[in-house]
């Protein structure tokens, strides 16, 4: 970063078909909200996946202070891929359906808010992870969630009220795949709905099935979740946004630094919420304290 009395430079990075529309007019909000007197702005707009990616490590080549991530977990996962293990900032303008690092950092859901943090807010270093050297920032799985992930991206609308939907009428022909696990070493085989790696306590909309866990602890927590009979479901389901559904006993959450997982078919898993297609083998690493990050 720059000395603190010089003009910073900050890039926005602008995903235009992430989430519901929230990015509609951010340039003029920009223009608006952010002090031309110690900030240089420049807003680019994405047109392809990985776009992001490629912009913004090219941000911090060119010594840009700030790079602005305007969209979803996607669009920041994109763009912290470009800024890990730089000098660099990553700053979210929440723009997406599920928006769960900007929730879990507690970064305003409005975008004049998120702004204005920009202008005024503390950089935190937090931790960032790889699934076979493919990087996610805020939640990583397979299982349920990435077939649910897999059928969301092409639905067309996007919002929550999509993702429920297909949650809803996907879980009960959904079978339980079995997995073995090698978490610091340990063997462990279970047969189970999901498995998610949480570096933060949100997996998007509000939902939490690890509210302990953490962006800077130097663990990624495996969260491994059986499936509960359907009936149950209308009564647990309000636990994931009461934060209270790591105490049911169909969650088991283990802290690790590396795992492995290991499955009988190679097929979908999804990183930060967009889905991607993966072997039978996975390897799952935390890096510590990698990038840094822009908080209120």
């Amino acid at each position: 970063m720059t000395d603190d009395h010089s003009t910073k430079r900050i890039l926005f990075i602008v995903n235009p078909i992430s989430g519901i529309g929230k990015h509609k007019g951010v340039e003029r909000l920009i223009a608006k909200r952010i002090d031309k007197s110690r900030f240089d702005v420049e807003v680019v707009y994405t047109n392809a996946p990985g776009n992001a990616t490629e912009i913004s490590r090219k941000a911090a080549l060119d010594g840009i202070d700030i790079v602005v991530a305007v969209g979803g977990d996607g669009t920041v996962n994109e763009v912290a891929a470009g800024l890990t293990g730089t000098d660099t900032a990553l700053a979210i303008v929440p723009a997406g359906s599920g928006n769960g690092l900007a929730r879990h950092l507690k970064i305003p859901m409005n975008i004049k808010r998120a702004i204005d943090i920009i202008g005024h807010g503390n950089i935190l270093k937090i931790d960032t992870a790889t699934i076979n050297d493919q990087l996610f920032v805020n939640v990583a799985g397979v299982g349920f969630d990435a077939s649910v992930a897999k059928k969301f991206a092409v639905a067309g609308k996007r919002g929550f009220s999509t993702y429920f939907r297909i949650t809803a009428s996907s879980y009960k022909n959904y079978e339980p795949k079995q997995y073995t696990l090698i978490i610091d070493g340990k063997v462990i085989k279970r047969r189970a709905l999901l498995v998610s790696f949480a570096n933060s306590s949100q997996f998007g909309n509000n939902t939490s099935i690890d509210p302990a866990a953490s962006v800077n602890d130097g663990f990624i927590d495996v969260c491994i979740v059986g499936k509960m009979p359907e009936w149950k479901t209308i009564f647990l389901a309000p636990l994931l946004f009461l934060r209270k559904f790591d105490r049911t006993r169909y969650v088991e959450i283990i802290r690790a630094k590396e795992v492995i997982l290991k499955r009988k078919k190679g097929k979908s898993i999804h990183l930060d919420g967009d889905p991607k297609i993966m072997g039978k083998e996975l390897s799952i690493k935390i890096n510590p304290l990698s990038l840094n990050v822009m908080v209120p």
